[in-house]
């Protein structure tokens, strides 16, 4: 189900991402069994990071974010390729905290201090490595930071998770608008306004699907960006370029841990066959578990030795 789209305006002054996140979000908060608090800093994680990963040039292509903090939450970091799938992870799922002076879930607090990373690796010799220290820890506006101080781009970065009672997801999804060269005069006078009127990304899912029932894919972010762009003037109105899908997806495979396996040495692999006889490793993105028994640990010790 496609559920993202990349737009631009009519003056071509600015590009547009916009997702419905809510399905993978919920998919996230399952695996990991996070609190609210623990839905909302992975969900926007998440999100941010599928985000950032469709505005890669080739599907093979991938980022990861890394947000690292002093707070409860301890890190929070995904990885996105270039198709549009997205894993994520929590250091600690179950976080829990007083909501903040605003009434809403503390995801800064639960960060604190700390500092946000990105890699990209886009098949050059060495991935591309930026890092700066957190702005307030509530991810959209870390983000925002990151591209403007790392990569000079002037950018705007809104993202949301709304948790009902149930501790269900009842919508989730995010925006980044990014300047293109040459933009047009008043064009960011207009931006800048209509992002100072804007309701929470959650808000408006909310409401767009309340009243468009029925309505999924294009036509859904159709009207998810018509909403949010209500009030711009003609000549800077969004138009679709291309839709695309953000999922989760974890690529973890049994020879992908045999390889990390074979990363801890001879001595200590050893170690594990004379003590315990066999390795339980667990996926930290999607938890799958994989069991090694005696005769493939000592297979594997045997190749470490050649």
């Amino acid at each position: 189900m496609k559920n993202a789209i990349i737009a631009i305006d009519k003056s071509k002054s600015y590009r547009v991402y916009i997702a419905d996140t809510t399905d993978m979000v919920q998919q996230a908060a399952d695996i990991h069994d996070t609190t609210p608090l623990g839905t909302a800093g992975l969900g926007r994680v998440a999100t941010g990071a599928g985000l950032m990963g469709i505005m890669l040039k080739n599907d093979s292509e991938k980022l990861t974010v890394n947000f690292k903090g002093d707070g409860p939450a301890g890190q929070i970091l995904a990885t996105a390729y270039g198709d549009g799938s997205v894993k994520a992870l929590i250091a600690n799922p179950h976080v829990d905290l007083p909501l903040n002076e605003d009434g809403k879930l503390d995801v800064g607090g639960s960060l604190g201090i700390g500092e946000l990373t990105v890699i990209k690796d886009i098949g050059l010799k060495e991935p591309y490595i930026g890092t700066i220290a957190l702005v307030d820890g509530e991810i959209a506006d870390d983000l925002t930071a990151y591209f403007y101080i790392s990569e000079q781009q002037n950018s705007s970065v809104a993202l949301g998770v709304k948790v009902e009672r149930d501790l269900s997801v009842g919508a989730a999804g995010g925006m980044i608008i990014q300047m293109l060269p040459d933009a047009a005069e008043g064009v960011v006078d207009a931006l800048e306004k209509m992002l100072g009127d804007m309701d929470p990304m959650t808000t408006i899912i909310s409401r767009v699907k309340a009243r468009s029932a029925g309505l999924s894919g294009r036509g859904l972010l159709q009207e998810i960006m018509d909403e949010i762009f209500k009030d711009m003037p003609e000549e800077f109105q969004p138009e679709i370029l291309d839709t695309r899908e953000i999922k989760w997806e974890c690529d973890c495979s049994r020879e992908r841990i045999e390889a990390a396996l074979a990363t801890i040495g001879s001595d200590d692999l050893r170690e594990i066959i004379e003590e315990d006889g066999q390795a339980e490793l667990q996926c930290h993105f999607c938890l799958k578990k994989y069991q090694f028994n005696k005769d493939e640990l000592t297979e594997i010790l045997e190749r470490l030795q050649h």
